[in-house]
């Protein structure tokens, strides 16, 4: 439950904005019984961290990971991203707030974050792979450049939907997902 707060909190605040003091009054907890759990704020941070991340595999990932392999299971994570974006869920939202809030910040926060991003790479490169065993996608397609290929497109989804409120954000992430995919295909497919 705090960490649940702590996510929420994090969305809105961003990770430097997150105190144990802020955590207690929204949890209704003492500061010196938070600061039992968690020891200082770095710790909060990460803590906080996991926990968005656990929740973008739980709505994301691991949905995405149920559907058959290859372009499809490419197609469900696209899916589940798409909506984690629309219904704005902390867990999803909070790493694109804190890559930027924390890409000059050398510590245990920023290395984390990048470790989650470099994993999501190599979730979407091995979905990729799937996809070309299974001949759904060129033998020569790189995994690695789709998957950064898709958090482009994933990254202006949520600038143009969250900043600009740009009610044609979905569509062009759609349009560019296809091309992607197209680009890859097999030509058997």
């Amino acid at each position: 439950m705090i960490l649940g707060h702590g996510v929420d909190a994090a969305y809105r605040v961003g990770l430097g904005g997150l105190s144990i003091g802020h955590l207690a009054t929204a949890t209704g907890m003492s500061k010196s019984g938070l600061f039992a759990h968690f020891r200082s704020k770095e710790q909060l941070q990460l803590e906080v961290l996991r926990e968005a991340r656990e929740q973008f595999v739980d709505a994301v990932v691991r949905p995405a990971l149920a559907a058959p392999r290859g372009e499809p299971r490419v197609r469900e994570l696209f899916e589940r991203w798409v909506t984690c974006g629309k219904a704005r869920m902390p867990g999803g939202c909070l790493f694109v707030k804190a890559a930027t809030e924390l890409d000059e910040q050398l510590g245990p926060v920023r290395d984390q974050l990048a470790r989650d991003h470099r994993d999501l790479y190599d979730t979407i490169a091995r979905m990729f792979r799937g996809g070309i065993t299974e001949g759904h996608f060129r033998a020569d397609a790189d995994p690695v450049q789709f998957a950064a290929d898709l958090d482009g497109v994933m990254l202006s989804y949520y600038h143009a939907h969250r900043l600009l409120d740009d009610d044609g954000a979905e569509a062009r992430a759609r349009r560019a997902l296809d091309t992607l995919l197209d680009a890859a295909r097999s030509p058997a497919r």
